[in-house]
């Protein structure tokens, strides 16, 4: 029989009246330089000594991770983390799920109770939000009913969940974004279960789990599928861990942010390459970095690509925990366990790393992220330029040399930042009314400007820094440009409370910054629609304009259909480019704009120095704010508590709900897997470039009434007004299904180069919508797969980008290479993900995806084995070649050979 402490590691914690697993009692016995280990490897270590000899844990698994050295490879460890975090549009489809395993055992004769969260999970309702209202104080309001009204199935399946689901925690709507509210209050840092304790650790749905990283706590963000199998007690295995060291030295200068630095790091990291890697930080200037700003730079570590940014506990961990009203006792507990069991940060010791990157704050500027892709950091001089490097087949170009200005006129041209040129495209000048009052639209107009997003609304001093900008704006008579949707989306309420004490607020409302709800909004596409008349003019004028919003995703489509530009910026530089109005402005010399008088105010007349925001965050951050507002965290307002809550262990399924339906995941599921075969006579759905983003393949943003999605819901009663967003809409797979492939920036090479989520059936020739062709595919027994570029699913942490080409006939993706997340979603689904040889691509071996595909080797299938697939072209002819096929582990391969990890967790538990 296993021992359930084979190495003799627990031991009492001291003074603490807890026990622990000590890491310093494996020095002796397997020779380990603890002092030498970076602080993530050590908190997998703990992980795995205080597990071994309980299924599936093994000594040899505790071997492992104590021989870890830089270069370690060829191995997996388990790893079953503390807890798990849910936000509602991940967390929607993983209940629907958990209801559909209880349904499926009850079918089968089993005991649906068993379908039961064994670990921990919280779910916090924030992606729901809408920015319907904006620039009124009624907003908020207004925002919170509608959202509401939308979403009354959808909350009441989560509260059946959590009066039907042991270990299941709700945190109702109009609290806070899921990883705010996990950094302020539901992060112990320091665990205590059943008189133990251990590190705090996670793993959520959504990308951005990484967040609390800056607290010291290891998390990081998965598909849906793994959540709800880690829930179920099945470990995540992961190959042994490559860590990189990120030095911070010197000191930030007078002006810059944490965006600015968080902005710098992503895109120091993207060159570098940390896809799959650990990234751990480190160096003489952490001690000088708040934990805000930690918080911030760990929260993008999606748009770098690791798997996770760990900043190790440290003073300033504990100072953070003060700050925000945790129990003294327990903050005395942390120091205690991190201090003993060697995870506590000391200057003088610099753990071993795999490579380690440096960056002296010193060499900072004021930047943003755009208008594209997050890790495409542009100086702030430079935005203007940025601007006509990625739209100037549509808006003209930027030269900063003319011949003769008198061109400008003959041409539509008009002076441009820094003394050039910008000859642009007409209308040069578009004027519209709102309310009765004239605004103007042109090529890069700002049409949304907010304030959002975890990354930046859980960092008082960017807060309060867009505050004080605010307020010396105001001073001078500076307004914002009508057709600026402007908006204030807080991670958690304790910021609002904040800005109100230090007498910001109403000069962020004087802005028409007022609050609009607090949640996930224009970072996720939640942005809501424009004015009429600023759509319309957009449309009928085909204008190119932007957004610039305090969050960390601004891929193509997300923030809005008619915003083609869109901008990461802090948040004071939000409210100054509402006030520009334009990105065609360099705001280091440039005036944001003119007072009453007719005088230019430039940005520097505005921006706050360091040492006024830092006075009023020692004045108005304290512990009181946050115990206040978490105090009664789960509660709820009233329409959440008398919202009607479905009866019974079983989730009554409605037939005619279009909110949620049962999934076709284990219907008709057989007790064993059989075994795996060739893919044979396969068509191509899609041939798609570089950085397809999980935007692009999962259904997100608004439900066009055109589209399948809008004509299934049409069909049902639905009327366009009512279709809420494909998010929402998560828990119907017809919805999402009908949605996949469907963004309207997708470009497949298939289509002719038309945008949107279209293909061609072969061999009939016909362009159709994706999910029509899919269809007639499954009719005829036709197979399918997808061929991609690099980073295939970057972006965020999406279930449904693996579910829904799942559900369409997608037996195999051929890619140049994957993001983490979504080729670990793929395999977790049944869908095989293969990866083309070095060299190898769609180009460089002629394929159109008009050819027939044999995928072969499946049948014999191994981690990492080579397979072949073999393409037959329309004119008889044949090309062979080698693929990657990215099952990288025998665990991923256990999933694989089952149809995904669900299936293989309920034949697991209905077996027992």
């Amino acid at each position: 029989m296993r021992s359930r402490d084979p190495f003799g590691a627990r031991a009492p914690l001291p003074g603490a009246g807890v026990s622990y697993y000590r890491l310093s009692s494996l020095q002796g016995k397997l020779a380990l330089p603890l002092e030498r280990i970076p602080f993530t490897v050590k908190v997998l270590l703990e992980n795995v000594l205080r597990h071994a000899g309980t299924e599936p844990f093994r000594e040899g698994d505790v071997r492992l991770l104590a021989g870890w050295r830089p270069g370690a490879a060829g191995w997996e460890a388990p790893f079953l983390p503390a807890r798990v975090l849910l936000q509602d549009f991940t967390g929607v489809p993983a209940v629907v799920d958990l209801a559909a395993m209880r349904s499926a055992v009850k079918r089968l004769g089993g005991d649906s109770k068993r379908i039961n969260p064994l670990v921990p999970v919280d779910l916090v309702i924030d992606h729901s939000v809408q920015v319907d209202a904006f620039g009124s104080a009624l907003a908020f309001r207004f925002n919170v009913e509608r959202e509401y009204e939308r979403n009354r199935e959808r909350y009441a399946l989560l509260r059946w969940a959590q009066k039907s689901f042991a270990n299941f925690r709700v945190v109702p709507p109009g609290t806070g974004i899921v990883h705010q509210v996990n950094l302020e209050y539901l992060a112990t840092v320091v665990a205590v279960r059943d008189g133990v304790a251990f590190p705090d650790t996670l793993v959520g749905t959504d990308s951005h789990t990484t967040m609390v990283n800056g607290l010291g706590v290891l998390g990081w963000g998965v598909g849906g599928i793994e959540a709800e199998a880690v829930m179920l007690g099945q470990p995540i295995y992961l190959p042994a861990p490559q860590v990189l060291g990120f030095r911070l030295h010197g000191s930030p200068p007078e002006g810059v942010t944490a965006t600015d630095l968080v902005l710098t790091v992503t895109q120091i990291l993207r060159r570098v390459g940390v896809v799959g890697k650990f990234v751990e930080f480190f160096g003489p200037s952490l001690h000088h970095l708040p934990l805000p700003d930690r918080a911030t730079i760990a929260n993008m570590a999606p748009e770098y690509g690791a798997t996770a940014a760990l900043f190790p506990i440290d003073e300033e961990t504990l100072r953070y925990l003060r700050l925000t009203g945790r129990d003294p006792e327990h903050v005395a507990l942390v120091e205690r366990y991190a201090k003993e069991q060697g995870i506590f940060w000391e200057a003088a010791a610099e753990p071993a790393f795999d490579q380690v990157v440096e960056l002296d704050l010193g060499t900072l500027e004021p930047s943003v992220a755009g208008p594209r892709r997050p890790q495409d950091r542009v100086p702030l001089r430079e935005v203007a330029r940025s601007f006509y490097a990625a739209f100037g087949d549509r808006v003209g170009r930027f030269t900063e040399n003319q011949e003769a200005t008198g061109r400008l006129e003959s041409e539509g041209g008009r002076p441009a930042p820094g003394g050039g040129v910008a000859v642009a495209t007409k209308p040069k000048t578009v004027h519209v009314r709102l309310d009765g009052v004239h605004a103007e639209l042109r090529h890069g107009s700002v049409v949304i400007a907010a304030i959002t997003s975890c990354t930046n609304t859980s960092n008082p001093s960017v807060m309060l820094a867009a505050g004080l900008l605010a307020k010396k704006a105001v001073e001078r008579g500076l307004v914002v440009n009508p057709a600026v949707k402007t908006s204030l989306a807080p991670g958690s309420a304790v910021v609002t409370e904040y800005l109100m004490r230090a007498g910001l607020m109403p000069y962020l409302e004087a802005l028409r910054f007022h609050l609009v709800g607090y949640g996930c909004t224009t970072c996720i596409g939640n942005s809501g629609p424009l004015p009429e008349p600023v759509a319309r003019a957009i449309q009928e004028h085909d204008l190119v304009v932007a957004a610039v919003l305090s969050g960390n995703r601004n891929f193509e489509g997300r923030i809005h259909p008619l915003v083609r530009a869109a901008y990461l910026a802090s948040p004071p530089l939000v409210v100054a480019f509402a006030l520009a109005g334009t990105v065609e402005v360099d705001l280091t010399k440039d005036p944001v704009g003119y007072d009453p008088n007719g005088q230019p105010v430039y940005l520097r007349d505005l921006w706050p120095t360091a040492r006024e925001v830092q006075e009023l965050v020692d004045r108005y951050v304290s512990p009181e704010l946050f115990r206040d507002r978490y105090r009664d965290v789960f509660v709820g307002d009233e329409t959440w508590r008398t919202l009607p809550v479905p009866e019974g262990d079983l989730y009554a399924w409605d037939p005619n709900s279009t909110y949620v339906q049962e999934p076709p995941f284990f219907q008709d599921l057989p007790p064993a897997p059989g075994p795996l075969q060739d893919i044979r006579g396969a068509r191509v759905l899609a041939v798609l470039g570089d950085s397809v983003t999980t935007d692009h393949i999962s259904p997100a943003g608004s439900i066009p009434a055109d589209s399948p999605a809008g004509r299934y819901l049409i069909e049902r009663g639905v009327p366009p007004q009512e279709f809420n967003s494909y998010g929402a809409r998560r828990g119907n797979h017809e919805v999402m299904m009908r949605g996949t492939f469907a963004n309207i920036r997708l470009r497949n090479a298939l289509a002719g180069g038309r945008e949107g989520g279209w293909t061609v059936h072969l061999p009939s020739g016909e362009l159709l919508p994706i999910y029509e062709a899919a269809v007639r595919y499954r009719q005829e027994g036709v197979p399918l797969l997808v061929l991609a570029g690099k980073e295939y699913g970057t972006g965020s942490s999406r279930d449904w980008a693996a579910k829904g080409p799942m559900l369409l006939g997608v037996r195999a993706v051929i890619a140049e290479s994957y993001e983490r997340i979504h080729r670990s979603n793929l395999v977790g689904v049944g869908v095989l993900p293969l990866q083309f040889l070095d060299g190898q691509n769609v180009q460089t071996l002629g394929l159109t995806g008009r050819e027939v595909y044999d995928v072969e080797g499946v049948a014999q299938l191994a981690p990492q084995a080579r397979v072949r697939v073999r393409a037959r072209r329309e004119d008889g002819s044949e090309v062979t070649f080698e693929t990657l096929a990215r099952v990288d582990t025998p665990t991923e391969l256990k999933y694989y050979r089952h149809g995904g990890i669900l299936p293989m967790v309920l034949r697991k538990l209905l077996s027992v």
